[in-house]
């Protein structure tokens, strides 16, 4: 795990910038009717405009049955992580969660959300604010002095008491120059275990929720998560810097 210095937080803000102007533009451009791919063009002009570079495209680890083809990861309903831009068509009511990384200036954020398109329902948007409560609970937890445990512990406890399923072999993750750095960032955990927190780390936290059981399943495709029992998914994520002051959230969206 490398540690960043002040000045190199200061130096990775551009990019949590726009990668949070980039999912607020892409939440107020989804429609009923489009298509995921839609969704993926728009995000790959705003790239080419600001002179960024996508760190999803191409990107190729051993589970996937090809190298990524999208800028963005487009979930949608029981689809819980890594969906592929495609040729689907969004429909009323539609659960879409987006997950977008992406380097301006050599550093890289990570950032992810969920929202119900169209017509909401109460179990969806229960889903959805609970696993953003799963996150504030372990940004609040990503403290000086405290431990990798005590922000999985955060995250478990608020997706524990909703009832929701909890699945922790995936989860957030260091972030810097690349991607996916140490350490690990587990969605549950023990308070006052794991690695100590120092100012200069910077982890992507995202916790992911179903609605109904814990297990998922992968498509064909080795990217495609979507819950076992077909129920819906959300995904909540931000890049979160730890300081001597506490949690700067660098993908913080307006």
């Amino acid at each position: 795990m490398a540690l960043k210095s002040p000045a190199e937080i200061e130096q990775m803000r551009p990019a949590g910038r726009f990668v949070a102007d980039v999912l607020t533009s892409l939440r107020a451009y989804a429609r009923v009717g489009m298509t995921t791919n839609d969704l993926d063009a728009h995000a790959r002009e705003m790239i080419a405009k600001a002179g960024a570079r996508s760190v999803y495209l191409g990107y190729h680890p051993s589970f996937g049955a090809m190298p990524y083809p999208g800028v963005l990861c487009t979930s949608v309903n029981d689809h819980a992580l890594h969906g592929l831009p495609s040729d689907r068509v969004l429909a009323d009511g539609d659960v879409v969660s987006i997950d977008f990384a992406c380097e301006v200036e050599g550093w890289v954020a990570d950032s992810a959300l969920t929202f119900q398109l169209g017509t909401t329902t109460p179990e969806a948007q229960r889903l959805i604010s609970t696993t953003e409560q799963a996150l504030a609970a372990g940004i609040a937890a990503a403290q000086p002095g405290g431990r990798m445990g005590d922000i999985s512990a955060a995250i478990g406890r608020v997706a524990r008491q909703s009832g929701f399923g909890l699945n922790t072999d995936f989860g957030g993750h260091g972030v810097g120059r690349t991607m996916h750095e140490d350490p690990h960032v587990a969605n549950d955990g023990r308070p006052g275990t794991g690695i100590r927190l120092k100012p200069g780390t910077v982890i992507a936290i995202e916790p992911w929720l179903m609605a109904g059981s814990s297990d998922y399943v992968v498509d064909d495709d080795g990217w495609t998560i979507r819950s076992a029992d077909g129920a819906l998914a959300a995904h909540a994520e931000h890049t979160v810097a730890i300081t001597k002051r506490g949690p700067v959230v660098l993908t913080a969206r307006d």
